[in-house]
């Protein structure tokens, strides 16, 4: 099942599920380090650089190893039970292999599950609690600054490649979704001040970033908690934040947006070429009565209609989507509807999980919970009907110049991106031929030679 493999497997250096510290530099006799273990997803991963620079400010080394740091920090996941799972594991590998560790992150919410099963962590903080994360640092390794020797860059530190960067706009949403509890977890939106998004993304741009990843809870709902005002001459709401996020000059790639009706105006700057062609929006499922359950809008008919008129003003627009199969109560009538919708909807990127259960959410109380079996079939005929689509859309791009960002370079080839394609999550376009002189950064142009299910390949 090739579609299983492609959609579970990323690069290890670029996972932020897997991300390590990689920061290069000489360690001073005496001087403080810190491990860092970052799980999940790219907003749990823009915390712990911001936990990393504060760090590092403070004079403290940053160790990509276990054993070379006086202790580690695991920024843990806490959204599904397999995610629990996942960051309890991370966890006792680290005290096996540290045994000194402070957690944070999603599942320092619940801290009394964290040391029912591992007592001997440190300390537990909650999301974005920069500062009692950096609280029991020092109560672990108290700082010892050389002010003359420990310099920060101006561009902060970054678990990412230096060419693309993630900015977060916002913390929190105002969702209620029945199978969700970020808004438990991370509380109500909270959007940050424009001009400070803003400032982040110019410092970002100078010190190389050639592309900003936008991610929140609710992209699309940024501005409401300030009533989108204007404050040192930019304002709070998502499309004049993505006209001016646009004007620096690097790639704009939106992730998280609902599709409400104001979305639409975003559409015009992507065919304009001041945002990236490119939608990450959460549909999750398709039928009505499916969608009522889950507490989402149930208008998926619109939402076709809406799909029509973002293609009629940006026909090159990539529309990336993820979706729940077997949410209890879904009958084989409602999955079909699904079926049929991603039929008619076309969506050019496509994952879907199976529904779980989560520790504290309403979707748990629901009557008629799907049997496992029946999921994981569904599972795979969902799966297979994307991978059908991508590969026929792939296919018609067989012969086009298209323009990439190359995100690795080695002997056998260059790795790229094209503007449909998000890291970690989307497909690559792979150059073997004439690739020596590309680094990772370069923006250049390719005629595709050959598709696949979820790659291209190409020459210069």
């Amino acid at each position: 099942m090739d579609y299983l493999q492609r959609m579970q497997t990323n690069p290890p250096d670029l996972r932020p599920d897997l991300a390590r510290a990689r920061i290069p530099q000489e360690r001073r006799d005496g001087q403080p380090t810190i491990g860092m273990v970052s799980l999940g997803c790219p907003k749990a991963l823009v915390d712990s650089e911001r936990i990393l620079t504060r760090l590092r400010a403070e004079g403290y080394a940053i160790s990509p190893e276990y054993q070379g740091a006086d202790a580690v920090i695991v920024n843990t996941c806490g959204f599904l039970d397999s995610a629990k799972a996942e960051s309890l594991e991370a966890i006792g590998e680290a005290l096996q292999e540290n045994g000194r560790v402070i957690v944070t992150g999603c599942l320092g919410a619940e801290p009394e599950y964290i040391t029912g099963t591992h007592p001997k962590v440190l300390a537990v903080t909650g999301p974005h609690q920069y500062e009692d994360v950096l609280d029991a640092v020092h109560g672990a390794v108290p700082p010892r600054p050389d002010p003359y020797i420990d310099l920060l860059p101006a561009s902060g530190v970054s678990l990412t490649p230096r060419h693309y960067s993630y900015l977060k706009i916002s913390e929190g949403c105002n969702h209620k979704c029945k199978f969700c509890i970020i808004p438990d977890m991370r509380g109500k939106l909270v959007s940050r001040p424009a001009h400070a998004i803003m400032r982040e993304a110019e410092k970002l741009v100078e010190a190389g970033v050639r592309e900003l990843l936008v991610i929140s809870q609710d992209t699309s709902a940024y501005g409401v908690d300030r009533k989108f005002a204007e404050e040192r001459g930019h304002r709070a709401h998502i499309t004049d934040l993505a006209r001016d996020l646009g004007s620096l000059g690097a790639w704009l790639r939106l992730h998280y947006v609902y599709p409400y009706p104001h979305v639409r105006d975003l559409i015009p700057l992507m065919a304009e070429g001041l945002v990236l062609p490119y939608l990450d929006i959460p549909f999750q499922h398709a039928h009505p009565d499916t969608l009522r359950r889950m507490a989402r809008p149930a208008a998926a008919a619109r939402t076709l209609d809406e799909i029509a008129a973002w293609r009629s003003i940006c026909p090159e627009i990539t529309l990336r989507s993820t979706f729940i199969v077997g949410y209890p109560g879904e009958t084989e009538q409602e999955f079909q509807t699904l079926l049929d919708w991603l039929d008619e909807a076309q969506l050019d990127r496509v994952g879907a999980f199976q529904y779980e259960n989560v520790a504290g959410a309403r979707a748990n109380d629901l009557p008629d919970h799907v049997p496992d079996e029946i999921k994981q079939e569904r599972f795979e005929r969902f799966m297979q009907k994307a991978q059908a689509i991508s590969e026929a859309k792939l296919a018609d791009k067989v012969g086009t110049v298209v323009e990439v960002i190359v995100d690795a370079v080695d002997d056998e080839g260059a790795t790229c991106r094209t503007k449909a394609d998000a890291p970690e999550i989307d497909g690559n376009l792979f150059i073997d031929e004439g690739f020596e002189s590309l680094k990772p950064g370069d923006i250049v142009s390719v005629t595709v030679d050959e598709a696949g299910e979820y790659d291209l390949w190409g020459r210069l």
